[in-house]
């Protein structure tokens, strides 16, 4: 099984495509759609990347998953959808999340909540296969109460979860977001052998660093700088929300979001055949 990362500068995210080199089956995970906020262009650069890769490679692409609904960047499921027939997966909780920001963004009951705009919804402990790639769903609820981390073999997607260990772990702060269920669930990954790479969703770099995009679970016990395997719950849900009351909203949580639960859909077009998002103002 070969893991392999694209890095997109703009939103500091980590698309993996993971693929069996036998068979040529794979899978995306947590794809990027590009996207302009000064014009409001959408464009497909950091998806033609991995497409070149999956070209060069002659995969499958059966499904293409998402960990969460992102507040960062757009998801580029439609993209692989479209060219290789994909279906789109995102954990079943989503149908929470929707309902949240269909209130949020003020939708209206015509949207649906059900989850219907992803192809598959995805249960805690439920294993998707995809040729011989065994995909196990992790339900890890914190940074959104809808976050799935994917187990293939012995490589962990942990999407928002878990950072790389000099730099920690999601904030909590979204609506649903909670630093108590963030300790259970890192606590539950934190039960996986030592020896589990673990592919993180972001990378930072820290004090400008040089891109890093993989550890282990042992690493993470041992250095993680919020949550090593010593920190008691109270300790760090206080030093969570500590942080997150001095960050600022990401850049894109607007747009993204009301993308994001869409499974990567533009809003339908109005009548002049133009999509259009929402900002509301004086509400976050």
């Amino acid at each position: 099984m070969t893991v392999q990362h694209f890095y997109d500068e703009r939103t500091s995210t980590l698309t993996y495509v993971v693929h069996d080199d036998r068979l040529r089956i794979g899978v995306v995970i947590d794809s990027v759609t590009d996207y302009d906020s000064k014009s409001g262009r959408t464009w497909n650069e950091t998806n033609d990347r991995v497409a070149a890769y999956v070209g060069d490679h002659g995969l499958e692409i059966p499904y293409v998953l998402d960990t969460h609904a992102h507040a960062d960047h757009l998801t580029g499921m439609p993209f692989f959808k479209n060219r290789y027939g994909a279906r789109t997966v995102i954990g079943w909780r989503i149908r929470g999340v929707q309902e949240r920001f269909r209130d949020i963004f003020n939708l209206g009951a015509e949207f649906a909540t059900d989850g219907r705009q992803f192809d598959y919804l995805v249960a805690d402990e439920e294993v998707i296969h995809a040729g011989p790639l065994r995909i196990r769903a992790l339900h890890s609820p914190g940074h959104t109460p809808a976050c799935m981390c994917y187990l293939i073999g012995d490589a962990l997607f942990v999407g928002d979860a878990l950072f790389m260990p000099d730099f920690g772990v999601g904030r909590c702060d979204f609506p649903g977001g909670s630093a108590s269920a963030l300790y259970d669930s890192i606590q539950r990954l934190y039960r996986l052998p030592a020896e589990t790479r673990v592919f993180t969703g972001h990378d930072y770099r820290p004090g400008g660093r040089p891109l890093k995009w993989e550890s282990s679970i042992g690493e993470e016990k041992a250095f993680n700088v919020q949550i090593d395997e010593r920190k008691r719950r109270g300790e760090f849900t206080a030093s969570r929300k500590q942080r997150d009351a001095t960050l600022e909203m990401p850049t894109l949580i607007f747009p993204a979001i009301q993308v994001n639960i869409r499974a990567g859909e533009l809003p339908s077009p109005e009548s002049n055949g133009v999509s259009y998002l929402k900002i509301p103002l004086n509400l976050l």
